[in-house]
């Protein structure tokens, strides 16, 4: 008897240790499309890319040229020339190769531009987000952008529009 009435007192503790808990939500999305700032980073980003991109393209684009060339007057050529064609293809593929790992390689220059643009303001939006949290008492902060296993939540746990306001950003 004993035994089940410690089994019960145990049961009804860990259930208002759980409903104890504070959760709430934060679309990152929303809250870093109302940040002017970010929204400054991230076209300044897209744009370097897009320069990038046609550099490597502008690359890509004369060694296929050299290879279509290389290919129609190939009949022409004594082995002496094949060879020499071949290396100066092979030398502008490897030189695109490398424009593309220099600027969009897992340490290039896209990356550091990114970082360099970004961060700060991510981490600004952390701290937003820690204060909140810590203000109201929460355990736990999941961020619904990122999110699909949340199907539905209640307006109510949102706290983007707070995190907004802790940043200076009201909505």
């Amino acid at each position: 008897m004993k035994r089940i009435a410690l089994i019960a007192i145990s049961l009804v503790g860990c259930a208002l240790g759980a409903m104890a808990q504070k959760f709430a939500l934060v679309d990152m999305e929303y809250v870093l499309k109302n940040i002017p700032a970010y929204e400054i980073a991230n076209e300044q980003v897209n744009q370097m890319s897009l320069r990038w991109q046609k550099e490597v393209d502008v690359l890509a684009e004369e060694a296929d040229k050299m290879y279509k060339d290389y290919q129609s007057n190939m009949v022409f050529l004594t082995d002496e020339q094949k060879q020499k064609r071949e290396k100066e293809i092979t030398a502008k593929e490897k030189a695109a190769a490398e424009l593309r790992q220099k600027y969009f390689g897992p340490e290039g220059d896209l990356f550091v531009l990114r970082q360099k643009l970004m961060e700060p303001i991510q981490d600004e939006v952390y701290n937003a987000v820690k204060a909140v949290s810590e203000e109201r008492g929460f355990q736990c902060i999941f961020d619904r952008a990122s999110s699909a296993d949340i199907i539905f939540a209640s307006p109510r746990i949102d706290i983007s529009n707070e995190v907004l306001a802790k940043l200076g950003y009201s909505k």
